[in-house]
């Protein structure tokens, strides 16, 4: 009986300090899950939040602050996609001029752009001349200003290119030109975009020599 009764009491004592355990493990593991349920709640917004595109610091101050301006008013915008889709435009829009595709131009410049090249398109054919020119390659094209004004981005991308460029008569005879010997050509071509818009093209908005 005494031997039963020890045991009694010390399953007793055990038991309680067992059963106490397991309920300070239990404790323990739920305040650590809520404590990493909390960093999660904090570092999930810090994570997704927009990072500093650290491309941008090449650039200098007037360049980069409009780059981060049109960047924080269109989050869709990025550097390298408007690049070469920039650098696509410029053969684009040159090869339309060369051939006199007017519905193509419309297309891809803005008003006043697109009245300067149809113009210069109707002198050549009342001459009765074509070109033949061809882009041989784009050299450099780097952003050489960058505004976000209201709602409108204009970032303007010089570039330096070697064309050849020749012109024919209406009998196809050459009166001007090699494709032989490419020129160098340097251009500074301003794009345009309004940021609330949902159409992602952006328009030739300027031409200059650069």
């Amino acid at each position: 009986m005494i031997a039963a009764f020890l045991g009694m009491r010390l399953y007793s004592v055990l038991g309680q300090k067992a059963e106490h355990e397991e309920e300070m493990i239990a404790s323990r593991l739920e305040q650590a899950e809520q404590a990493r349920n909390k960093a999660d709640t904090v570092a999930k917004p810090l994570a997704e939040a927009p990072r500093p595109d650290r491309s941008l610091d090449q650039f200098p101050v007037a360049v980069e602050r409009g780059l981060r301006d049109i960047a924080a008013a269109d989050r869709r915008f990025e550097l390298l996609p408007f690049m070469e889709g920039a650098k696509a435009a410029y053969e684009v829009i040159l090869e339309a001029f060369w051939r006199g595709d007017k519905e193509e131009l419309k297309e891809l410049c803005d008003d006043d752009v697109y009245a300067s090249f149809a113009t210069a398109i109707d002198e050549r054919d009342s001459l009765g001349h074509t070109l033949d020119n061809r882009l041989i390659r784009i050299e450099e094209s780097t952003v050489h200003s960058a505004v976000l004004d209201g709602h409108m981005a204009r970032i303007a991308v010089r570039f330096v290119a070697d064309i050849a460029s020749v012109t024919r008569d209406t009998d196809g005879t050459l009166i001007g030109g090699s494709l032989d010997d490419a020129i160098e050509s340097r251009d500074v071509w301003t794009f345009m975009r309004d940021v609330r818009n949902t159409d992602p093209n952006w328009l030739l908005d300027e031409t200059d020599a650069g």
